[in-house]
């Protein structure tokens, strides 16, 4: 097995979804706290890692990957064998990389900021971050009418990249109370055998 080390910070979300899929895999990684408050993600030792300064990264042997969806898509075709995670018939695995950029865009610009400005007090607008929050959940809802996973028959990538943030939307009171097909899917996940919940912040309650 080779030498996983997952560089994190605990209240990260992009940080969960990968150590939420390690789990899930059986595989075990050292993981590295990266103080963000201290700003030791911007430190020339971690930018040489990962040049936006930003985790995760994970570091396996030799191989230094950053970006959590890139890091997702890395350990899927390096460790699941069966291709279960992220399909190889082209359909598929097209959708499976269209929710891997709702996660990168619209939950990053919403669910995920809306959080940042209650944890981290990031400057950001929290009126028109909880909108567009409010506009992604909605548009999810409908999305999973009458289906339980966001682009297969079963869990993919996809519902890991977009799992952790969305749980923790409350975290940045944005609510799920109106979304009960989100709600029925987020249980999904949680019932996944290896499932890691993440770090509950003082603020909010993860629903």
């Amino acid at each position: 097995m080779s030498n996983l080390k997952l560089y994190r910070h605990p209240l990260s979300g992009n940080a969960h979804r990968v150590e939420l899929f390690l789990s899930i895999l059986g595989l075990h990684a050292e993981k590295i706290d990266v103080d963000l408050m201290k700003g030791e993600q911007k430190q020339p030792e971690f930018i040489r890692k990962n040049i936006f300064g930003q985790v995760p990264v994970l570091e396996d042997g030799d191989i230094t990957i950053a970006d959590s969806n890139a890091i997702l898509v890395y350990l899927a075709s390096q460790y699941d064998v069966e291709h279960l995670w992220l399909p190889i018939e082209p359909a598929k695995a097209a959708e499976v990389q269209r929710f891997l950029a709702v996660a990168a865009g619209p939950l990053a610009s919403g669910p995920a900021s809306a959080r940042l400005i209650n944890l981290f007090n990031a400057k950001l607008d929290k009126i028109q971050v909880v909108e567009k929050s409010h506009q992604l959940l909605s548009t999810l809802d409908r999305h999973l009418i009458g289906r339980e996973w966001l682009t297969d028959a079963r869990p993919t990538i996809a519902d890991l990249a977009n799992y952790s943030y969305i749980a923790h939307a409350p975290e940045g009171d944005v609510s799920l109370q109106n979304y009960p097909n989100v709600r029925a899917w987020l249980l999904l996940v949680e019932s996944l055998p290896g499932f890691v919940p993440m770090q509950c912040s003082r603020v909010g309650l993860a629903a």
